[in-house]
């Protein structure tokens, strides 16, 4: 079931922030008596009104006079002047003096305003044309004089009282769709816009830029008010990418839908009018919904008969389409043809792109296929297909896959087949795997309709299937991969060549290590391959088999299997020249040494394997190589050097098409978790959630890195949505609950949630189990969950609640010993824990000392030395725990360290927009009246209480003791009854509970 729109006017607008400064500033300009006129210019859906309508509210805010008209699509006869009779009619009501007056004063107004009571009426008088006798001059001579001296007298009292209102405060019009303006319109802005001067004026003026075509009679005006010096034209483009994803997904009422996000996205191509619409339509699929077409169809009535034949033919083409080729196929002489694509280019329905037509926007198109009849449509593919088979081979890049495009819509089968089978080649030469799998598919779609006599030589199913497979793994779909991959073994029969039968078990097998939930099955994969092979052979194909086998028990820790494989393979493919299977055979090895240890051995196999990798054109082998260099830099703590060969990989995937491919993707997600660690966060999202074609799985394993720095920048709303969205994925890659899983800890953490917190990270430790027994990754989600549950206790015994405090005191050390057994248990085979866990094992056994009461501040020391390894934000939260734990030692507190891990953390806190931290780490500034560099804490300067008193007040109003209160503010009880003695004099009360009571009705207090 699909989420349900909300309609664009109810979500905060998107985007428009350059367009809407400049609105701001006209309006500025105006309100200072700077007289200004802005056109806004766009095409139909894309954002005009609703941009005007924020305008208007803004103004409207600023005390201003708001008045809107709206032209209306008459055709036949128009309607004079009803913009600006709409938009005046609110000044017929007017409860003001001055409003009132100056609309009386000007009887001409009775033309607009015939319900205004004392103005002679005059809709007679408004029109423009009168019912005059063509024989007799004279008279017509007179009436066209009274038309003009009325019109003139209409002109100047719109004028005056749009300049005597704005004498008192400022005025905006608001004029929309001026392309429907009948010509009495035009002139009346025409005459406002040249006679702006030092009023408190501003006039906005919407109009689509796509109906303006070189004859219609608004250019011609457009053209002259620009030249005006206080006429300003804005453009209002489509949305970018970006922006038309937030829009979207601001749009969805729930979590969105990738797909559908990303399908609306693309087919909408920026206008906000066409998402809306297509998410009405509630399907990710090409169907167009039925209202929107229409809308898109009604913009070509106008047009001529060849015009829109034209454009049928042009829509068949499923893009940009030739001069030549309409000749051919709309069947129209040369001159009808060059004039009916003149009037589709002036009316901005094609446009020419480097010497051929296309449509202006894809809906657009889509709408008049929609259109064609059946036997229409299939002979104009046909044309189109006879046409392409008519060039040679290899030609014009892409022409295979508009062969099989248009054959498969005229069901030429055969011809489409062997098409899409030309087309994947060379989509895979071009490095888009994506591309290859759809025309992979296609071809599997149709392989039993074609006779086999008519199939292309040299390929059949099996081979088909085995590709579907890589393209479908390479380009961000494992889950596809698999599939096609099963679907290929079990297509082997007694007619499959052992050497082909081996090759379709290994890409099984190398299928199923894609997916954590499938991993387990990729022994007995390898193990079929192994099986098939004779102990005689020693080829290209056995070394694969065993690369491959290593690859996978190493996967399972079973460390001397994976070297014998790996060396084995070697040697074999050294014997056959497989340098692809050697290089892959050098990673396992290379990785094997890193896990015991040996990290120089490891990171020269690592770069011996990359470099063969690359001369072999191995490419996924060359990202695996690059991907392990980088970890074995990233497991020593060694930051700089891993970002830059994380940064190297995946450049080289995206070089290569290989972005959405294992490597790829394990690539994207390490860099960008380093950036996180290291303090280095992209300003936007990167995680390409919104792409179409990718897995869920894939994007959610880069969303669940990229949810750390969503938490931190405090953006909770967007968190929660996202954390939701992860969760369906969790069972699919052990990283995502490990990383989605700490991020929902820390969320929770923030917002002051600390028992669901705690849940939180019983949950995730309890989904990490269920893949592995104490790893290490769980010292991470103890650590949060212990803090949590230390916050918990430490809140419990403030108020009183022992019980509480008991069971969150319980609930933590659970926690505790669960991370010590992960860091006995889980370390690596070097038998020493990294600079990653001995930090978080620091800083559980920080947490821990404050579960039972004030925390440990040497613990918490260690902890910060622990993140010095450049875990820039991880480090900042742990100098905030240690200020805390040095404030709350006794009765001489270390004021001056604690400061210094104060303003030390603030200062990351500020440079990373991490602004959670930073309110936790002003608010214990605050209660120990530190002063931060840039954030002083202020105090109201009314206020007759110092801001220790006054917070001595706050906690008072609690419900807290003495005691209970210096705990809270790090003094000692003593101090406490010092400044509440001190506040309940200044305020004239001679007990706690009048004190606040006079404090907060003097407002110098705040609810909780």
């Amino acid at each position: 079931m699909h989420s349900v729109p909300r309609l664009g006017s109810g979500i905060p607008l998107v985007a428009r922030t350059g367009e809407m400064r400049q609105l701001r500033a006209a309006f500025a300009r105006s309100r200072r008596g700077e007289a200004a006129a802005v056109l806004l210019a766009g095409d139909a859906g894309v954002g005009k009104t609703r941009v005007l309508t924020e305008l208007g509210s803004y103004a409207a805010g600023q005390g201003a006079l708001v008045l809107t008209g709206r032209c209306l699509d008459v055709r036949e006869g128009g309607l004079p002047y009803l913009p600006f009779a709409e938009a005046l009619t609110p000044l017929a009501g007017a409860t003001e003096r001055a409003v009132a007056d100056a609309v009386r004063a000007r009887p001409a107004l009775g033309r607009l305003l015939p319900q205004v009571d004392g103005l002679p009426p005059g809709a007679q008088a408004a029109t423009d044309h009168q019912p005059v006798s063509a024989a007799d001059q004279e008279n017509l001579r007179r009436v066209r004089t009274e038309q003009d001296l009325g019109q003139l007298q209409l002109f100047d009292a719109v004028l005056g009282v749009l300049t005597e209102i704005a004498e008192h405060k400022p005025v905006v019009l608001l004029l929309e769709d001026l392309h429907w303006a009948d010509g009495s319109s035009r002139n009346l802005l025409s005459f406002l816009l040249s006679r702006l001067r030092t009023q408190k004026l501003l006039v906005l003026a919407s109009y689509r830029g796509d109906e303006v075509h070189r004859r219609h009679p608004l250019r011609a005006v457009l053209a002259e008010l620009v030249r005006l010096a206080g006429v300003q034209r804005i453009d209002l483009p489509p949305l970018a990418e970006e922006d038309a994803r937030a829009l979207v997904e601001a749009l969805v009422e729930g979590p969105a839908d990738p797909e559908l996000v990303a399908t609306v996205v693309r087919r909408s191509e920026g206008n906000p009018f066409f998402a809306e619409e297509l998410l009405a339509s509630g399907s990710s699929h090409d169907d167009l919904p039925s209202g929107l077409a229409e809308v898109l169809l009604a913009r070509l009535e106008r047009l001529s008969q060849d015009t829109r034949r034209v454009l049928r033919v042009a829509s068949a083409a499923n893009g940009s389409v030739s001069h030549a080729v309409l000749t051919e196929v709309a069947g129209l002489g040369e001159l009808e043809l060059d004039e009916a694509v003149r009037e589709a280019v002036q009316h901005h329905v094609l446009v020419v792109d480097n010497g051929f037509y296309a449509f202006r926007h894809a809906l657009q198109r889509e709408a008049v296929y929609g259109d064609l009849l059946p036997g229409e449509r299939s002979r104009m593919h046909g044309v189109y297909a006879a046409r392409l088979l008519a060039q040679p081979e290899g030609g014009r890049r892409g022409r295979d896959a508009r062969l099989a495009y248009h054959s498969l819509q005229c069901n030429d089968l055969p011809t489409a087949l062997a098409a899409s089978k030309r087309a994947a080649d060379e989509a895979e030469e071009l490095g888009a795997p994506g591309a290859a799998l759809r025309h992979t598919e296609q071809a599997l779609r149709i392989w039993d309709a074609v006779p086999a006599e008519q199939r292309p030589a040299g390929v059949d199913e099996l081979q088909l299937l085995h590709h579907a497979s890589y393209f479908a793994g390479t380009s961000g779909e494992p889950e596809r991969a698999i599939a096609y991959a099963r679907s290929a073994v079990q297509a082997i029969d007694d007619s499959t060549g052992v050497d082909r039968a081996v090759r379709s078990w290994r890409r099984l097998a190398e299928a199923l290590t894609s997916l954590e939930s499938t991993f387990d099955e990729s022994p007995d994969a390898i193990g079929r391959a192994w099986d098939l092979l004779t102990d005689a052979e020693s080829d290209a194909t056995r070394a694969w088999v065993l690369a491959t086998r290593a690859q996978i028990m190493r996967g399972l820790d079973r460390a001397e299997d994976a070297l014998w494989s790996a060396r084995t393979a070697v040697v074999h493919a050294r014997t056959a020249g497989a340098a692809g299977a050697e290089a892959s055979a050098l990673v396992t090895i290379g990785t094997l040494a890193d896990a015991a240890g040996n990290a120089a051995e490891a990171r020269e196999r690592l770069r011996e394997a990359q470099r063969k990798a690359r001369e072999a054109g191995a490419l996924n082998v060359e990202l695996r190589a690059l991907y392990f260099l980088a970890l074995s830099h990233h497991d020593q703590a060694e930051i700089g050097p891993a970002v830059e060969l994380y940064r190297r990989g995946i450049e080289r995937a995206e070089e290569s098409g290989l972005t959405w491919s294992f490597f790829g993707l394990e690539l994207r997600a390490r860099h960008l978790l380093l950036r996180y660690v290291s303090g280095d966060w992209p300003s936007e999202d990167v995680t390409g959630r919104s792409r179409r074609g990718v897995s869920h799985v894939v994007t959610a394993r880069l969303a669940a890195v990229w949810a750390h720095i969503v938490v931190a920048r405090g953006r909770f709303a967007e968190a929660e949505r996202l954390l939701e969205e992860l969760h369906p994925s969790w069972r699919s890659d052990i990283d995502i609950p490990l990383a989605g899983g700490a991020a929902a800890i820390e969320l929770a953490y923030w917002q002051g949630d600390h028992a669901g917190a705690i849940r939180h990270a019983q949950e995730s430790i309890g989904w990490l189990e269920e893949f592995e027994s104490y790893q290490l990754g769980g010292l991470r989600l103890a650590a949060l969950g212990t803090s949590a549950a230390a916050a918990l206790a430490a809140s419990a015994r403030l108020r009183g609640e022992e019980e509480a405090a008991a069971t969150a005191v319980a609930e933590g050390e659970a926690m505790v010993e669960h991370a010590r057994m992960c860091a006995e248990h889980g370390r690596p085979r070097s038998g020493t824990l990294g600079h990653e866990g001995r930090a978080w094992l620091a800083r559980v056994e920080a947490a821990a000392s404050g579960l039972r009461g004030p925390a440990d501040a040497t613990r918490w020391a260690e902890a910060v030395r622990a993140f010095d390894y450049g875990a820039v934000y991880e480090q900042a939260i742990a100098r905030r725990h240690h200020a805390e734990a040095l404030l709350a030692t006794g009765d001489e507190p270390d004021v001056e360290a604690a400061a210094g891990e104060l303003c030390e953390a603030h200062a990351v806190a500020e440079k990373l927009g991490a602004q959670p931290l930073r309110d936790a780490v002003r608010e214990v500034a605050a209660r120990a009246r530190i002063e931060l560099p840039g954030a002083a804490p202020a105090r109201d300067a009314l206020s007759p209480l110092t801001e220790r008193e006054q917070a001595v007040l706050q906690q008072v109003a609690l419900g807290r003791t003495n005691r209970q209160v210096g705990a809270e503010l790090y003094i000692s009880e003593k101090t406490v009854s010092v400044h509440l003695s001190r506040a309940m004099a200044k305020l004239g009360a001679s007990r706690r509970a009048e004190a606040v009571a006079i404090a907060y009705d003097r407002g110098l207090l705040t609810r909780a």
